[in-house]
């Protein structure tokens, strides 16, 4: 089996997994970072949404050998206190209920966030529909995005 090295959440990290290993796999099952959730496995739900050099990427169809040297950014990684705009945003609006969509949720947002720090409704149901919500929190989604564009405030 080859080796590789990647760097997640600012931490070369060295696994030793076949080439086509799909990232979500080499994060759960390898390095323990069970942030990010298997949903269908096929990129339709978007679950599984991690960062790559700053662009949101489905860790289910991303393999291994495919990184090179990207850099990778999981939920884990935004804040180890939770104090990330959209996590504590998150958190204030209540927008979990079942949870299992949400890093998905929160990787896209913050993502989203990055590059359109005052999203509009349009831009934020463009960015956000395709990240599947079995519960239909995507009210709640919506305002707890344009909380943490504005820095917290109500």
């Amino acid at each position: 089996m080859p080796k590789y090295s990647i760097t997640v959440n600012g931490t070369i990290r060295a696994v030793d997994v076949p080439a086509d290993t799909p990232l979500l796999w080499v994060l759960r099952d390898e390095l323990d970072l069970t942030g990010t959730k298997y949903g269908c496995g096929t990129g339709q739900c978007r679950s599984c949404a991690v960062h790559l050099d700053g662009e949101i990427a489905y860790a289910c169809l991303v393999t291994i050998q495919s990184i090179g040297d990207q850099e990778v950014l999981t939920i884990e990684g935004l804040s180890d206190d939770l104090s990330h705009p959209v996590q504590k945003a998150w958190l204030d609006v209540d927008v979990p209920q079942c949870g299992w969509c949400q890093p998905g949720q929160v990787m896209t947002a913050a993502a989203l966030l990055e590059e359109h720090p005052s999203p509009t409704d349009e831009q934020i149901d463009e960015w956000m529909s395709p990240v599947l919500c079995r519960c239909g929190t995507y009210g709640r989604i919506r305002t707890a995005i344009h909380r943490a564009a504005r820095g917290g405030d109500r």
